[in-house]
């Protein structure tokens, strides 16, 4: 059965999925630039274990994906222009539908390899009813930043959370599990194994 879920989202050990100060020349702001090295050894040549396993769990049986704009670029504000196509450069890894929540919705627009963007303002259940007919009875992945998950978790409408906690404190920035109301009341942890890298911890929806 088709999920909606987080999956590899990775988190300090104080929650923090990124610093502060998010910028061009540091996506992820200030203080977490080892936050992801997991996934960049996991992706080597000839890799396995436990981190390796999960990277290739990524776009398996995966349709659609959603993002905030703060994860599709740096840009904030109205579009000056819309040369901007993202950080992933002429063939972004999605492969599908990527739809993308902002207050300044441009034209949808296809990048090589199969993924085409589209950009809108409206309410989490509206965009979700857009990535799930995307997808054709796939799984539709809410990729963040944390503010994008926080959304879908106030709104109940995520089924499971792949988490990635790496051995980091940052102290400062967005933390994930933050205004969140008693939405974490209906998930339960149901997986934590450990790399020597990280932990990843799966939750559910009860």
């Amino acid at each position: 059965m088709a999920k909606v879920r987080v999956h590899n989202f990775t988190i300090t050990l104080d929650g923090f999925s990124a610093g502060v100060n998010q910028r061009m020349d540091a996506p992820f702001g200030d203080g977490v630039d080892k936050l992801h090295d997991w996934m960049f050894a996991a992706q080597e040549n000839n890799a396995t274990g436990i981190d390796a396993e999960r990277i290739g769990r990524w776009n398996e049986s995966v349709g659609a994906t959603i993002m905030g704009r703060n994860m599709f670029g740096p840009i904030r504000g109205e579009w000056e222009d819309e040369s901007w196509k993202g950080w992933w450069g002429d063939n972004p890894p999605y492969h599908h539908d990527v739809f993308v929540h902002t207050h300044h919705p441009r034209e949808s627009f296809p990048m090589e390899g199969g993924t085409t963007f589209h950009f809108y303002d409206e309410p989490v259940e509206k965009v979700l009813e857009r990535a799930v007919e995307a997808a054709k009875g796939k799984d539709v992945v809410i990729a963040g930043g944390a503010a994008t998950v926080q959304q879908y978790l106030r709104a109940g409408l995520i089924d499971e959370l792949n988490l990635v906690v790496a051995p980091l404190l940052v102290g400062a920035g967005e933390r994930l599990f933050d205004n969140l109301e008693d939405a974490l009341g209906n998930y339960e942890v149901t997986e934590m194994v450990s790399s020597p890298a990280v932990t990843h911890v799966t939750l559910r929806r009860r």
